[in-house]
């Protein structure tokens, strides 16, 4: 499995990419592996603030949803429109084309409470 070492990642299995004052958004390879086929994203929130740990948006699999829970408090800037039409993106490319939303940082310090990559894997045993 995949663990870039530029991201922070959360125990509920998303990762963020800070730049700047904005960050993306998506989930682990260790999440769309253990979620299985990928076949909706719904994030209806753009132009929301929403608070560090609260949903804003469930991925739906071809056995389960799963919740989708804000690393960081920010604005939801943008919904990645490729996964859409393209809910697999997430898992042909997690970190890359399958990103889930972009996000204006409204406390930067809550990044220093992420995990490292070393830190997550060690969190699912990897």
């Amino acid at each position: 499995m995949n663990f870039p070492k530029d991201l922070k990642y959360t125990s509920d299995h998303e990762w963020i990419k800070i730049q700047g004052d904005t960050a993306i958004v998506g989930i682990t390879d260790f999440a769309q592996k253990e979620l299985g086929d990928i076949v909706f994203v719904e994030a209806d929130t753009v132009g929301q603030t929403i608070k560090k740990s609260e949903v804003f948006g469930t991925v739906e699999a071809v056995k389960t949803v799963s919740d989708l829970f804000m690393p960081i408090t920010g604005e939801i800037t943008e919904l990645n429109s490729e996964i859409e039409s393209q809910p697999e993106l997430i898992n042909s490319d997690p970190y890359g084309k399958g990103w889930i939303v972009k996000v204006k940082i409204k406390y930067a310090a809550e990044a220093d409470e992420l995990m490292s990559a070393e830190a997550y894997q060690k969190l699912i045993g990897q």
